[in-house]
This record gives structure tokens, sequence and C-alpha cells, in this order.
């Protein structure tokens, strides 16, 4: 790659030579002493192999000091923080600090504010948490392996994992009846989770933990954490002993998507010999592997940083794949809690594999990378990279950041792009100044003759002159050594042997819970309550479990997976179904993007902040989820043939029902006398999808409720909308945004319907009244976690209103279950008006206009009476006769740890 060499390194501070020689010599230095180990993860599937590999080791000589999470890769960050903490609690390893996200930004001249969240790529990052998903979506967002999958690990996160941990100082004997004495386990909650503006960022826990003393850095993910860290202190660079890294593919070729040798003549190969393994995305890009596409600009930062690099890219893990005699020596060698834990993860991964080709295309990549460092670790940091595991040889290389020819201004690049000084002061026509891949689908990347791709960002390229760096690479993973045994790889043997070892093992036990469904025959209207999982959904459905039996007989609910939270946040929604004693209503889970959008993307949910206020809150119910108690259902990969899988699970019962199925079972259930009334509090994904599958929906559902939009006449005093992130887009409310062409389908329907609109929530959001009623009323688990929840609300929005500022809008999504609940308290002020939702513009999406001609007739709720809406909030939450069966976590264990009579 030729012309002048384009760095934005901050590495004029510290001279690159002082670094490397410090951190070869610092590792000689240390020698004795345990070697600092943080990891950077993006807790996939293979990370927690890798992870649990580092835990499982002698801390005497590697001692994990902390990890840091990537946001902006294959899990999200609320569901894999807690992730995390469940399984440090369970090595009991609660020290060790874990950092993630961080609501900083980067300033349009290039200046980067403290704790930036790693949320996105550096080429995208603003002064928001929220953006556009450039290479994150390449990866997919529901199941079948995607970031649904990844937040769950297939729902045994929830089934194997305790948040509750064994405490061997509290075990107890009791005499049993016949006079021996008998085991009595205690338990206690780990205290550690996700807690909004407590919880540390990925950037405090790298200063923390660097500063403290020399530290080798693991990077199993997108390098966002990692660059921005070295792009603030340079000066501690000296701490970084050495980097390992798993990604890229120099001189790989792809051993998946070939065509059999003898096959049929109409096999079109996929990804057969690319360097890459972007397999969502090789039409474009067959050169950039998951990891280092997720943010090439850092990655290029990571290499260039004069710290010593070792690779361990796709050259060394195509050749380590998981065999057959692997899995079936690791199913007979489970004995440990954790080895278990881990197996069960990859069998689910086999299980649910796209093709049968699963021996021959998943293999061991983390989990090898950190067996490399930790053999290359142990053998003093040997300059060749002695180690047992893999074969190793010095290249030249760098990260490509953009595409030849350098200098185009194409809109593509945001660092060069509209400005007469390129960001970070990178160098005009240099190495970051060509055009930078847009998404999967962008055009300049797709090839125009059948043949390969032409963007290269994210490959790990080999290259001479002033652009290349000397990194360590490893090339292949070596055979056994003992040649008879069934496992062709030294490093299976080792990576089973650590994960099966009781030395470092924590023996678990999770109580078993009930199902407290209640009995008798319901007398009251069918609803099906259709939700976002927004902070304001949770306090609906409470409300919506909380009416009378005779009144609102809730029959099902549907989850929209691209609306506040991510679709992994449905195991909320069954624990408050479990915690009122709900396991009977069905939960079903509809779409993760917006109708008529590529599955691949974020079209308009990019508009949601990902850090404070957003998604990590909203995943985690503000830290409150844990809170509640665990149900013994949860989302699980489970699948079977009947569904589309490509083979049945161990529990295809268990699978979780998608939305349409759960209204096809409610709407056969129903009949004409008695139809159905649905309330929705989110994007009209899901009922959009509905009335096109369902030619009889509208004879079957009697009015819909919509919680959502704002009405214009389109003159200059109409009342603001209040999607806050699309300053362009004035006057659209976020639930009409999120999928506008549904949400046109819908009132171009034959349904009948009532809107709730943003001008009648914002008359019943006053935190302080809610909250004095909620005070005066009688005390339940629910409103007592209610009160809780919205305390926690109103005090982040007067502490932090610029990170806050918007939550008094998810109190508003109450109004909808309360008035369908009890309407005729509220003395509404009802009007009937002609309306369209305009599409087609992100200025203009989900804005909802008045229109005489061509509009259709909608009720409107105009005003109602504020104080009786509170009154009759308070008042049904506070009534005893139909409360929670389980009130919170502490009471589940309590029956967990009852001796039974």
């Amino acid at each position: 790659m030729g012309g002048r060499k384009d760095l934005f390194l901050f590495t004029f501070l510290v001279p690159v030579s002082l670094i490397a020689a410090a951190a070869w010599n610092s590792g000689m230095a240390a020698e004795g002493k345990p070697r600092r180990i943080l990891l950077d993860t993006d807790m996939d599937t293979d990370d927690i192999f890798a992870l649990l590999y580092l835990l499982k080791q002698n801390r005497s000589h590697f001692d994990l000091k902390a990890v840091t999470i990537n946001a902006n890769a294959w899990s999200d960050a609320g569901h894999a923080v807690n992730h995390a903490y469940d399984i440090l609690y369970m090595m009991n390893r609660d020290e060790i600090p874990v950092g993630v996200g961080g609501d900083g930004g980067i300033l349009d001249d290039g200046t980067i504010l403290p704790d930036v969240g790693g949320y996105h790529p550096l080429i995208e990052q603003g002064t928001s948490t929220a953006s556009y998903c450039r290479y994150r979506q390449a990866i997919p967002i529901g199941g079948s392996g995607g970031r649904l999958d990844v937040d769950t690990n297939f729902g045994f996160r929830r089934r194997l994992l305790p948040q509750v941990c064994l405490n061997s100082s509290i075990i107890r004997r009791r005499p049993s009846r016949s006079g021996k004495k008998s085991t009595q386990v205690a338990w206690h909650q780990g205290k550690r989770r996700y807690v909004p503006l407590k919880q540390p960022t990925a950037q405090r826990v790298l200063a923390d933990t660097i500063s403290a003393g020399p530290t080798t850095l693991l990077a199993i993910g997108s390098h966002t954490n990692i660059a921005l860290f070295l792009m603030t202190h340079p000066r501690l660079k000296t701490n970084i002993e050495h980097i390992f890294i798993m990604g890229g593919g120099v001189r790989s070729s792809n051993p998946t998507g070939c065509c059999p040798v003898n096959g049929s003549s109409s096999c079109k190969p996929r990804q057969c010999g690319d360097h890459g393994n972007l397999f969502t995305a090789y039409a474009g890009n067959p050169y950039a592997e998951s990891n280092i596409f997720g943010d090439p600009f850092a990655a290029y930062q990571v290499f260039h940083s004069g710290i010593p690099v070792t690779l361990v890219p796709l050259d060394a893990t195509n050749t380590i794949p998981i065999t057959e005699n692997f899995f079936d020596e690791f199913e007979r060698r489970r004995g440990t809690f954790e080895a278990r834990y881990c197996f069960e993860s990859l069998k689910m991964t086999r299980d649910t594999w796209f093709d049968n080709q699963f021996y021959t295309s998943y293999f061991m990549w983390d989990s090898f990378a950190s067996g490399v460092a930790v053999s290359i670790m142990r053998n003093g940091d040997d300059y060749y990279g002695e180690n047992e595991f893999a074969e190793m040889e010095f290249i030249n290389m760098t990260v490509v950041t953009s595409n030849e020819p350098y200098g185009v201004h194409d809109g593509s690049n945001p660092f060069f792009d509209g400005r007469s000084v390129p960001k970070f002061n990178l160098q005009k026509l240099g190495v970051h100044s060509g055009h930078v891949q847009t998404g999967i689908d962008d055009p300049f990347c797709l090839p125009k003759d059948g043949g390969r791709g032409r963007c290269e960002d994210g490959y790990t390229k080999e290259v001479t002159g002033p652009e290349s760096v000397r990194v360590l690479v490893a090339e292949r993973a070596k055979p056994n050594q003992d040649v008879r045994s069934p496992l062709n790889r030294e490093f299976f043997g080792s990576f089973l042997d650590v994960s099966t070892s009781e030395l470092v093992s924590v023996t678990n036990k999770l109580g078993s819970s009930t199902s407290f469904a209640h009995a008798g025959r319901s007398r009251g209207r069918p609803v099906v309550f259709d939700m976002d999982m927004s902070a304001g959904d949770f306090l609906a459905l409470f409300y919506l479990l909380k009416a009378p039996r005779e009144t609102i007989d809730l029959k099902g609910i549907l989850v929209n997976g691209n609306g506040w939270a991510n679709a992994a946040t449905i195991d909320v929604i069954y624990d408050v179904l479990h915690m009122m004693g709900r396991d009977d209503i069905p939960v079903g889970l509809g779409s993760v993007t917006a109708l008529g959008t590529p599955s691949l993307g974020c079209k308009f949910a990019q508009a949601i902040p990902h850090g404070s206020g957003g998604f990590i809150d909203s995943d985690t119910l503000f830290g409150l989820a844990r809170a509640l108690p665990r149900s013994p259902r949860r989302y699980t990969a489970e699948n079977s043939v009947e569904f589309g899988a490509p083979r049945d699970t161990d529990r295809p019962s268990l699978r979780q029902p998608l939305a349409l199925e759960v209204w096809r079972s409610v709407s056969e259930a129903s009949s004409p006398r008695n139809k159905i009334s649905v309330l929705t509090n989110g994007p009209l994904t899901n009922l959009a999808s509905i009335i096109a599958w369902d030619k009889n929906a509208a004879k079957i559902i009697e009015r819909v409720y919509i919680v959502g939009g704002q009405v214009s006449s389109g003159g200059v005093k109409n009342e603001t909308g209040n999607v806050f992130t699309v300053p362009t887009n004035k006057f659209a409310e976020f639930n009409m945004f999120l999928d506008p062409s549904a949400a046109k389908q819908v009132f171009r329907s034959d349904l009948s319907i009532t809107l709730l609109p943003l001008s009648a929530q914002r008359k019943v959001a006053s935190f302080k009244r809610i909250l004095e009623t909620l005070r005066l009323a009688e005390k339940t688990p629910e409103s007592n976690f209610v009160r809780r929840l919205l305390s926690l609300l109103h005090k982040l929005r007067q502490d932090e209103s610029k990170l806050y500022h918007h939550v008094d809008m998810f109190l508003g999504e109450l109004i909808g279950a309360v008035f369908l609940v009890d309407h005729s308290k509220l003395n509404p002020v009802i009007e009937t008006k002609p309306i369209k939702i305009l599409t087609g513009s992100m200025s203009e999406d989900g804005q909802i206009r008045v229109d005489e001609r061509h509009g259709k007739p909608v009720d409107i709720v105009d005003d109602l009476d504020s104080e009786a809406y509170y009154n009759v909030f308070a008042s049904l939450l506070g009534d005893k006769k139909q409360s929670a069966v389980i009130g919170s976590y502490e009471e589940q264990k309590k029956l967990w740890n009852t001796p039974p009579q």
C-alpha cells in the first residue's frame, strides 16, 4: 500500500521504539509474579469459553484483573454485563471489575470526551449514543445464532447460571425426621448487577486496571474500547506489556461454503476460499473477519500503537474446527458446572446450526486465542511466540480502513466528507481517505460481474513499506503430540483439562421454581397486549395484570423486538407474569426490524440511544429486573423441524412462540360474541403483520387502542413530537416513527381505532403526582415495585436531565392500560378525526396529519381527568384481591430455602 503513512496514534508523547522495548522488558522483569490480564470481549458464545478458560488458570501465574465489554458487536450491553457478572459470581470472582458503556462522545473536531461508551465504531461516534449500525448490521439481530441467542446464550444463561450462588460459609446442618443430619443449602443473591449511572464504564476500568501495573490485554471482540483508551491515555501505553488479538484473516482461505467435490453442478460456493468470514456480507467484502470488521479504524489504532501484538487470525482458527471426537469427549467429561455450561452452549450451537456442516465450519476462535496467549506467557513471552498450541510467524501487515482510490468524497466517509480539515487531523489522500463501506449492501462493494466483492474494510492485509507493522501471527494449530488420542489438536486436550478441572471450580445448585397459574374460568373482555418492552410498557403490564379477571382477561402478549428494548428482554416479561401468578399467558416474539426494511439493519431503531436512558436501561429495566422472581419460562433457542428448523433440538416443546402463532391461538379460541381488544404500546409492526396474514382480523378485533402518535393539522403551532435524536423530525412520536410503514397499513385498515396520542400522554406524565398517590395507597408487592421504578426514573430525570430528560414519556405510556380498564372513571374527551401517516423521509416518517379528503376516521383521546387517572392507577395497584403470588426475588429464595414439611 503506497502513499504517506497516515496515523492518528498520539504516540508523539512516547516513541514507538520505547513502548515496544519497555513492554518486552516488563514481561521479563515481572517473572515470578502473576501476569495481570484484562479481557476485552463481546460475550459471544466462544468468548464465554475463553473467559472461563482464563478464570480456571492458576491465579499465581495468570490473574484476570478486569473484563471490559464491547457494546457494538455480538451482544447488547445490558444483557452482556449481567451475563459477565453471573459468570464471575459463579466462579467466586466478584472482585473482578466489569466495564461497559459510558455516555461520553466525540466532538465534531475530533475531541474525545471522557467515558465514550464504545456503542458505535469510531467513524460513527458523535456526541450521542444513538447512531447508525454501519458495521454491526452484519450481525444477525434475532435467533439462529444472532444477538438474541448470544444475549440469552440460547436460553442457558437463565436456565443454568446462578443469580444466586452457594456460600459454603452458611451451609447448615439440620436434623431430619429420622434424627440424622441433612444438609440445608442456604442461598444469597449476587450483589452485582447493572445499575444506572453506577455501572463502571469500559474506559474507567481500562484506565484503573492498566494504571495499577503492567497489564496484558486479550482482545476477542471489536477494538473500539482499546483504541479509545490508547488515543486518550498515551502515557499509559508503557504499562501494556502485550496485546493478544483474536481476529482478522491474513493468508487464510475460508473452508466453509464450498461445494462438495462430487456435488451437483448447481451448487454455488458461498465463502469458499475467502480471507474473511462475514457470512452475511461476503458478497461485498470477502476479506474481513467479524471482530476487526466491527471497527476497522479502531483496529488500525491498536495494531499501529507500537505495543507488541500477537494475532490469532482465521489462518490458525480455521485449522481447529470442533470435531465430533472432541464434542463426544467434552460430553463425557463435563463434570464441573462451568464445563456443563460450556458444553450445553456448544451443543445448542450445533443443534441449531444452519446446515449439516457444523463439524467443519464451527471453530475454536476466541478460546483458542486465549490458549495461545496463556501458553506464550507461560513460556516467558518468548520473542518468537513459542507455545504449545500454534505455529507462529512474523508478518508485516496493516488493517484496511477504506478502499482505493483515496481522496474521494462520495458521502461514505465522515472523517473527510464535507470537512476542510479531516477529523482527527487525518492525512488527506492517505489510507483512511477512501470509500468506507456503508453497509452490507453497499453498491460500491458489490461485484458487477459476478466476481468477488470489492471492499476490504477490516482486512488484516499483508503489506510492505512504511504502512506496515510487524505482527506475530499464529499460522496453524499444532497437532496433538499424543498420537493415540482421539483429539487431533493439542489445544483440545488443554481446553478439556482446564474446563473440567475441579481445582478451580464451583459446584452449583439452583432451587427449582413452580408455576403458580390462577385457576378459574375467565369472564372479562379478552385482551391482547402488544408491547416493545420499554419501562412504560412494563408499568402498563402490571396494571393489566391487576385488573379483575371479570373485567379484563389478558389472553396473550405480543413483543416487538424493534422498539425500546432488545429481543432478549422478553425474559423480563416472563418474570413479571410469574410474579403475578400468570404463567398461563402466552408470549409471542415478533419482528426485530421494521416492516419492509432489511432483516440486517437499524433504519429506525438507530434513533434509540444505546447508553443511559436507552437500550442498556430498558434491557435491565433500569437495573431493577433482578428484583423480580425468576420465571421457569424463558426465551430458548430450542426448535423443531416442524417450525422450519434444520433439525429437532433436545426439548423442542420449549420453543419460543412467535407473535403470529400466539395471535392465531388466541383468535381461534375467540367467538363472534367475545371479540378481542388489542392494546399497542410500541411500533405497530406486529399488528400490521397480523392484518396482512389474517384476513379475518378486522372481524375478530373489536377495537384497537393505540398508544402513540402526535396529531397535527400541518400548521406552525402544532405540538412537537418526542423523537429527540432526529432533530429534523419535529412532530413524530417514537412508536409511529419506529415503523411508519406498519403504522400506515394499520391506519388504512378496517380496524376500529382509538388513539391515545402524545398530547394526552403528557397530561398524565407527572412523576410527582403519581408517586404521591402511590405513597398514600395500599401497599402490595407490585405497587412497591412500580413505585420503586417510578421513583428511580424521577430521580434520574432530576439528577441527570441531559441523559434522562425523556423518561417522562415512559410514564405517559401507562395511559393505554388505564384507559382500557377504567376509561369510564377518567371523563375522557374523545374527538373523531380523519388522519393519515406520513412515510418516505426520515424528517417526516411517523408524523400524523389530519386529512379531510383521504384520512381514516379515528377516535382520538383529546383530554381526560388527570387527578382521577392518578387515583385510579394507585388504587388498582394497591388492591390486594389480585396481587402477586411471588412478591420478589427475596420471597422466591425463601420458598427455595424452606425445608419440606
